[in-house]
């Protein structure tokens, strides 16, 4: 294909896959495709960032196994739940220690020994204002079962009820907390408020809900056993001006629940973890959808839009490259706060990628192929693939100096024969005779630059390197002006044609600039230099000069093995050079062997337009 029409295709499919790759990874950030995925990338990123500092002004009273062990030991009653006149002495034992907030992950739904309610009820009244009860169950209108589900009873011992119910993520792990539920508010909110006296509004929770910034796994806060502290046995500055949630730990109360930073958690830590994180200010919050959109549409289509000039392995590199800088911008943020989606942008990345090196490896593929189908026409079929590997990142043989040799040649007499045949005929005789000579070129390892009417122009030793390219000029030389011209003119003969073609042949080797050359619509290889235009004058100056053949002195120098038939013609003077040229020929059928001498090259043809 045309270079400019090449890379228009390729501009405009690659704008079609960052399109679709952004597209797709919308599309599947608006439906929640890889939710699941997502929401473990956050599990993960807990994991990366670590242990935190545990918060300074929460602590826990554990229902462990410790408790039930020691409770069993004194000959207490050990089985959950505990008699309420124990929880209203654990709830006494922290007041009068200074705990600030007492919250209770204990329900108290039912009643039960009159005496028990009442010493527990009696406790909670004497913490005024210090106490929040958990509830699981809650009607509209934030109605809960405790004592009875009277509203009024709450407020008189100054108490309130908050929701202690979990919403776990698709795949079972609670990894945020809710404002309230059936106008209910949550735990960690009623707790929070009542630790810092000031209201949470609901807008500080988006869409309902706010991730919980998990502190580490599970018992990374500290906690008392609730043994201890029924039997007054801990240190009360260990609660003192602090938010105290009492609730089972034990694993077979089974109040445990998956979490990000551990495969389970005890419900009353999972809310301790939440509260901490109002009291913290919120430090982990959800991006904007507008950020995360914005993502995956740069992530989807950078990669595309970036590649127009680069090859596939390039921009599978980069696509790695962007992957990784964005893993690690995702877990910074993360760290610093902000919760951004991973999944989704890396999807587009992905696809974006993907898209880019099919249609990069499908463009390069085409114009590699049309690389080699130009060069099989001039180059022998066995060096097509050392040419098409050579070619630069854009496929074209970048310009390299090159030492080789150069051959010109012409048939002599074709303008006038032309003139009286029909241009069928001309052509199909013109085809003959450049297929002749082609083969030979090839047959030598020559590589064809172009055709020149009945002209050709050849070159050995380029675009691949050939220590013996003199020789190999010399041997297509031979075999053009001997065998095949016999063997074109025989068949002239055959057509009923009375007399044959002669040839002109030159030969000169140097330096020459090798490359593609053209335009972006065509492209050709040639070469360019002194060398070129000198071979193109002595193929021009071998007419009337009783030879075929003209080999310049810098080619019979470069020559392995120079063959003795090879005579001197003389020092030439060559149009362009300021020194004569030794020329030689080789002596056969029809060639005169005296030397030319002076030879006025001005009226010389100089070969195709361009070598002058």
């Amino acid at each position: 294909m045309g270079r400019a029409r090449g890379q228009r295709r390729k501009r405009e499919l690659l704008i079609a896959v960052a399109v679709l790759a952004a597209g797709i990874g919308v599309l599947a950030y608006g439906t929640h495709l890889l939710r699941r995925s997502e929401l473990q990338t956050i599990d993960a990123r807990f994991s990366i960032r670590g242990k935190q500092t545990p918060p300074s002004d929460i602590e826990l009273v554990a229902i462990d196994p410790a408790t039930f062990q020691e409770l069993t030991n004194r000959n207490m009653h050990s089985e959950f739940p505990f008699p309420r006149r124990y929880d209203a002495k654990v709830i006494e034992h922290l007041r009068l220690a200074g705990a600030k907030v007492i919250a209770m992950d204990i329900e108290f739904t039912h009643q039960t020994d009159p005496r028990d309610d009442d010493a527990l009820a009696e406790a909670i009244a004497q913490a005024h204002g210090k106490t929040v009860l958990g509830a699981t169950e809650v009607a509209k209108g934030g109605i809960t079962g405790i004592f009875g589900g009277e509203p009024e009873l709450l407020r008189e011992l100054g108490t309130q009820a908050a929701g202690v119910r979990f919403q776990p993520d698709s795949d079972g792990v609670v990894r945020r907390f809710e404002y309230s539920y059936n106008d209910l508010h949550s735990f960690a909110v009623v707790t929070a408020e009542l630790a810092t006296g000031r209201p949470i509004p609901a807008s500080r929770f988006e869409n309902g809900s706010l991730p919980i910034d998990y502190i580490g796994p599970s018992e990374t806060i500290r906690s008392i056993p609730y043994s201890n502290v029924l039997l007054g046995q801990f240190s009360p500055s260990a609660v003192r001006g602090k938010i105290v949630i009492v609730g089972a730990t034990s694993p077979i109360l089974q109040d445990i629940h998956a979490t990000p930073t551990s495969e389970v958690m005890p419900g009353p830590e999972i809310w301790a973890n939440a509260a901490s994180t109002l009291l913290r200010g919120v430090p982990l919050r959800d991006a904007p959808d507008w950020l995360n959109l914005a993502l995956i549409v740069i992530l989807g289509s950078v990669v595309p839009l970036g590649s127009l000039q680069v090859r596939p392995r390039r921009a599978l590199l980069s696509s790695l490259a962007l992957a990784a800088v964005f893993t690690i911008a995702v877990q910074v943020a993360f760290n610093s706060g902000l919760i951004v989606d991973y999944v989704y942008p890396l999807l587009a990345l992905a696809l974006g990628t993907l898209g880019t090196l099919a249609v990069l490896y499908m463009v390069t593929t085409i114009e590699r192929q049309h690389v080699r189908d130009m060069f099989a026409r001039f180059v022998p079929a066995d060096v097509v693939d050392q040419v098409v590997a050579s070619t630069g990142e854009d496929l074209r043989l970048g310009g390299v100096e090159r030492d080789c040799t150069i051959l010109f040649s012409d048939l002599r007499g074709f303008t006038s024969f032309s003139e009286s045949q029909s241009p069928e005929h001309v052509i199909a005789v013109v085809n003959y005779y450049l297929n002749e000579m082609t083969e030979a070129i090839l047959a030598a390892g020559g590589t064809l630059i172009s055709y020149m009417g009945d002209g050709i122009m050849a070159a050995f030793g380029a675009p691949l390197e050939q220590n013996d390219h003199a020789d190999r000029a010399l041997t297509a030389a031979r075999e053009m002006i001997g065998p095949r011209l016999q063997h074109f003119n025989d068949w002239l003969t055959e057509q009923g044609h009375d007399s044959g073609f002669a040839m002109g042949v030159g030969l000169n080797s140097g330096s020459v600039m090798a490359g593609n050359v053209g335009s972006e619509q065509r492209v050709e290889y040639t070469t360019i230099g002194d060398t070129t235009n000198t071979a193109s004058r002595l193929e021009g100056m071998t007419k009337g000069s009783g030879h075929m053949l003209f080999v310049a002195d810098t080619t019979r120098e470069r020559m392995k093995q120079a063959p003795d038939s090879l005579i001197l013609v003389g020092e030439l003077e060559v149009r362009g050079r300021v020194e004569p040229v030794p020329v030689w020929t080789i002596a056969g059928p029809g060639e005169s062997t005296a030397p030319v001498g002076h030879v006025d090259a001005e009226d010389v043809p100089t070969g195709p337009a361009g070598t002058s």
